[in-house]
């Protein structure tokens, strides 16, 4: 029961982060350096 709960926080966690990520790229923002992608200079990439 105890790797059940683990399991189920972690894919949480995962999910939340993911969601951040688009959320971030719909906003046009990079979310690796948190940069505005339309004035970067691609120092980054």
């Amino acid at each position: 029961m105890g790797t059940a709960i683990v399991v189920i926080v972690l894919v949480l966690i995962v999910s939340a982060a993911i969601r951040s990520i688009i959320k971030a790229r719909k906003n046009g923002q990079h979310p690796a350096c948190g940069g505005d992608c339309n004035h970067c200079g691609g120092g980054c990439h």
